[in-house]
């Protein structure tokens, strides 16, 4: 896919709602997946996967959002085994180095900089999980972001237009975005926090599936340590 430059309002794409699911909660407190999630048109709750999220050495930045998608949606889906729940996290990456939300500005600030004028990747890893059902679905979608060149005034001038405290890299695309982003290639909504063109596929596929339990693991690993599926 081509690169292509960031328009400053981009709407999500939207699917058909996917049929015959059980109730369906979103575990996650990000305003921006629960905007997105209803976009495919189905009905849904949320309820915040409350997790300290972990970043292992050992594992990829793929592994690493999906580790955390699971323990996001298990942590829900404990208390609610007939729900389909989904769970959801998001990591910047660039050079194997993970950058998660930052703690201050002065660590926003160090994240931006070193992004600036380079291409990094925004990977969010996603859990869908029915514990009563003892079926699971666990994926990675990778989006290449490329910034524009920075200096330390436009980094100010972003930094005083948004919130970075609860953004993996301290940007968001949708939030003035136009600043810093050059083009990305692969879903903008991967970017914003839920790839809808993936969790779309997925639904639908556990909505004709339905009737069949199953567990999918991802290929070559053993659990719980999982890596991407393409």
């Amino acid at each position: 896919m081509s690169a292509r430059k960031v328009p400053l309002h981009r709407p999500p794409p939207t699917s058909g709602p996917a049929v015959n699911l059980p109730p369906v909660i979103l575990a996650s407190q990000s305003p921006r997946r629960s905007e997105l999630l209803r976009q495919l048109g189905f009905d849904f709750r949320v309820v915040p996967g409350r997790i300290q999220e972990v970043q292992p050495e050992h594992l990829t930045p793929h592994e690493t959002a999906q580790i955390n998608a699971y323990r996001k949606a298990r942590v829900v889906a404990k208390k609610h085994p007939d729900s389909l729940v989904i769970g959801a996290d998001t990591v910047v990456s660039i050079d194997s180095e993970i950058f998660g939300k930052p703690h201050d500005r002065a660590q926003a600030r160090r994240m931006l900089e070193a992004l600036a004028g380079r291409p990094h990747h925004v990977i969010t890893g996603l859990c869908l999980l029915h514990l009563r059902r003892h079926r699971q679905s666990l994926f990675a979608v990778s989006t290449r972001v490329t910034f524009r060149p920075l200096d330390s005034r436009t980094i100010d001038e972003y930094l005083n237009l948004i919130h970075p405290f609860d953004k993996a890299g301290a940007y968001a695309i949708q939030e003035h975005g136009h600043l810093i982003v050059e083009s990305i290639e692969g879903s903008y909504t991967n970017v914003v926090g839920l790839p809808l063109e993936r969790l779309g596929e997925e639904l639908r596929a556990w909505s004709l599936e339905s009737s069949l339990p199953l567990v999918r693991r991802p290929e070559g690993t053993s659990w719980p340590h999982p890596r991407a599926r393409p």
